[in-house]
């Protein structure tokens, strides 16, 4: 009697033993229900099982393994379609580490790990597009640290730096959210670069962190200290490079304190996502002229082409232990609702990511 071949046991699908159909596997998924208008909770999504799809021309299946989880979905939850809006009804779109199991996509093949822009579910369709292209998982890096560190978080943050911010050996670096996935990996990179580093979180184990494996300067605790005494304190000749992921009262102190040429990195505004109406604009925004400075905004797209140069540089640091890899995880697909949350409650400690499955079937 024959065996199962590979592609017919990775997918799971039906397929022949001996002549004997196997059972289409039902995939389970998260559908996107109801627009977000204010804060992210279970009314937003709905639970359900389907068949999983064949992939068509210029497609392939994947098995997803990792969900990746970004503030800035929240954005797309609370937009319409037309306007670059999820869609009502359909799964809950979002990053993630995956295995190809079928493939009408080249130069994808069954076994390849890829990391992309899929969806909330066992498995997905996907033609390889979205905000940058699929991209295969180089040899070497786990799909936990492709979804995270080596992902879009670590490779905003590197680049945020290197390119935006270009800190320089002695300079101060201070950054907002720095017990977040991209904030996380900033102030690392900041100090691999030689500059006084600078962290802004919120609680005690965040602050901790900073201080203790991160390495940084100094760190301040914006939940139980005066931020801007605590910033006057730190960084008693200003800030040479502030990288803002939050936006808000803690970017115009920012501004206030900012040196000569000094340098704002525009990553994020989380304390402005999901908040109806225009954010108001900083009101120190004249310091720029003031003292030479530049703000800048920053997207992970416009880097894409210079991905693999991010990841080699992000995986040498870590490997020398340079970098310290720090991630919030929960674990199993029925939790990616209560993961995404975590983002918007402040209990999260790095990069959030969800595991749905504990390795690729082919290994």
């Amino acid at each position: 009697m024959g065996g199962i071949c590979t592609a017919c046991r990775l997918a799971e699908r039906e397929s022949c033993y001996g002549g004997t159909p196997i059972p289409v596997r039902s995939n389970r998924q998260w559908l996107f229900a109801k627009g977000v208008d204010g804060a992210v909770g279970p009314e937003n999504f709905r639970w359900a099982e389907s068949p999983v799809e064949t992939p068509g021309e210029g497609q392939m299946l994947v098995r997803n393994l990792w969900l990746s989880f970004e503030p800035t979905q929240i954005l797309s939850m609370a937009a319409a379609p037309e306007a670059g809006g999820y869609e009502l009804g359909a799964p809950m779109p979002g990053l993630a580490a995956s295995e190809v199991v079928e493939s009408q996509l080249v130069p994808f093949r069954p076994g390849d790990l890829v990391y992309g822009f899929s969806r909330w579910e066992d498995y997905s369709v996907i033609d390889g597009t979205g905000y940058w292209g699929t991209m295969k998982i180089p040899t070497g890096i786990s799909p936990r640290l492709a979804a995270g560190t080596l992902g879009i978080t670590g490779l905003v943050a590197y680049f945020g730096v290197v390119e935006v911010g270009r800190p320089r050996p002695g300079e101060t670096f201070v950054a907002s959210a720095a017990a977040g996935g991209v904030g996380s990996v900033a102030v690392q990179v900041a100090k691999i670069l030689g500059a006084r580093t600078i962290g802004i979180a919120g609680g005690k184990e965040k602050v901790d962190w900073l201080r203790g494996e991160a390495g940084l300067d100094g760190a301040i605790d914006h939940r139980s200290e005066e931020v801007a005494k605590r910033l006057d304190e730190l960084c008693p000749e200003g800030i040479d490079v502030y990288f803002d992921n939050v936006g808000g009262p803690l970017l115009d102190l920012a501004l206030e304190r900012l040196r000569p040429h000094g340098r704002v990195v525009l990553c994020g505004a989380t304390s402005r996502y999901g908040r109806a109406g225009p954010p108001p604009g900083p009101q120190n925004y004249l310091q720029l002229i003031m003292v030479n400075g530049r703000m800048e905004g920053l997207l992970g797209k416009d880097f894409f082409d210079r991905f693999p140069e991010g990841m080699a540089a992000l995986q040498s640091w870590l490997e020398a232990g340079k970098l310290h890899s720090k991630e919030d995880v929960v674990v199993s697909l029925e939790q990616a609702p209560a993961a995404l949350a975590r983002l918007f409650s402040g209990v999260n400690v790095g990069k959030q990511l969800l595991q749905i499955s504990e390795s690729p079937a082919s290994s």
